[in-house]
């Protein structure tokens, strides 16, 4: 269930998935910040947050602690990548909105940016599940609900995303016609920055054991 470290690319690999998370957290800032609606874990975070009175990256932590644990209930395979994701982009993602101001009642301006965000999610996505070094919380339980059902990533991300979206509505967060165009979006966004980045979600083992053991 664990990814070995590679331990002779640890540095490159480190700075590179840093560099995802911080795309993914700007992504989630701007979201929040366009009000136009946050992305559906977004709105249960925001929602649990209001109720707790954590700030929302922090919360996105403690949150993703808890979908790690379905995603290695479903069995799939997480590293230090993983855990990695569950720390950072939270803390990203509350430096952020401490600098991105809000925007309100300028349509134009929010549309980019929700769009902008939407986009730049999904190559943060790709970016850092190149690494191969374990993929987020989140990102895992669409890769092993994809690898159990065969629903394509672009409907099963759909699918997650609309549950989720649909509890954080139910406790208060904030849903927004963003969070529609968000559900929708999401899934192709991530699969175009796989094709981009030339990532493969699921790397066959036989290709897998003799570059970790060239790397032993």
């Amino acid at each position: 269930m664990l990814k070995p470290v590679r331990w002779n690319t640890f540095v490159r690999d480190f700075i590179v998935i840093q560099i995802g998370f911080a795309l993914f957290g700007l992504s989630i800032a701007m979201m929040i910040r366009s009000h136009l609606g946050t992305t559906p874990w977004a709105v249960l975070e925001v929602a649990l947050s209001q109720l707790t009175d954590i700030r929302p990256g922090r919360m996105s932590i403690l949150v993703g602690a808890v979908v790690l644990l379905g995603a290695l209930a479903l069995r799939e395979k997480i590293g230090w990548g993983t855990l990695s994701n569950i720390l950072f982009i939270g803390l990203w993602e509350d430096m952020f909105l401490f600098y991105i101001p809000p925007v309100e009642d300028r349509l134009l301006l929010q549309s980019v940016m929700l769009l902008g965000a939407i986009l730049m999610m999904g190559f943060a996505t790709a970016i850092y599940i190149g690494v191969n070094a374990g993929a987020g919380p989140r990102d895992s339980l669409m890769l092993a609900f994809h690898r159990t059902t065969g629903i394509s990533i672009r409907l099963g991300r759909a699918i997650i995303e609309i549950i989720v979206v649909a509890i954080g509505w139910f406790l208060g967060g904030p849903l927004g016609f963003g969070t529609v165009v968000f559900a929708l979006l999401i899934g192709p966004s991530v699969q175009w920055g796989f094709k981009l980045f030339k990532v493969r979600p699921h790397k066959p083992e036989e290709l897998i054991e003799p570059v970790e053991a060239a790397a032993d």
